[in-house]
């Protein structure tokens, strides 16, 4: 039995204990940074891109998706069918109103659209300098993200306060990396790592 799941458990609490600690000031201030800053990626106009609706003390990325939309992106949200399957996307517009879904986050109605992002804003709880995640064990996004880049390029952007920031992520074979971190100080490119 590998001790990863117990290392990743570990890193994990710490991590989101160190997020927790930040101020709603401080998160509103680093979500805030993050949008003044803008994608590393160019954008065509119309491109899809996939956010999230935050929970806890979850990095929120709406001041971003406001302006990618302001920019002309199409932006949609996650819908979480059931554990252990694969997010699907749903087109979402700032204002449109959200509902419930079976883990208690935010989703957009089953009336909107079901859409293929080309770029993926992926929530986590810890990252290393290799682009590896620590999401919250369900393993979601790396099954949707495997899914993706099997059927098409895209662009997977982690969004992180730098506290969460951890030395070396235990890496399994099923574990996808990201192509950047964008925290309130610091923008990482791993796509060449």
């Amino acid at each position: 039995m590998s001790d990863i799941p117990v290392t990743k458990a570990h890193l994990r609490a710490a991590a989101l204990a160190a997020r927790d600690a930040l101020s709603s000031d401080q998160r509103a201030a680093a979500a805030q940074a993050v949008a003044r800053r803008g994608l590393p990626v160019e954008m065509a106009a119309g491109v899809v891109v996939a956010g999230y609706s935050p929970i806890r003390s979850e990095f929120d990325p709406t001041p971003l998706m406001q302006k990618l939309a302001a920019q002309g992106a199409q932006l949609a949200l996650p819908v979480i069918p059931a554990r252990g399957q694969a997010l699907r996307f749903r087109a979402w517009s700032p204002g449109d109103r959200l509902i419930r879904g079976p883990l208690d986050i935010l989703e957009p109605s089953p009336a909107a659209a079901e859409i293929v992002p080309e770029i993926v804003l992926v929530p986590l709880a810890a990252f290393d300098l290799a682009g590896h995640r620590i999401g919250y064990g369900g393993g979601h996004y790396d099954r949707t993200l495997a899914q993706l880049r099997a059927a098409r390029k895209i662009t997977a952007i982690g969004l992180s306060f730098a506290v969460q920031e951890t030395e070396a992520v235990p890496v399994l074979s099923h574990d996808v990396a990201l192509d950047y971190v964008l925290t309130e100080t610091n923008l990482f490119d791993f796509r060449s790592t």
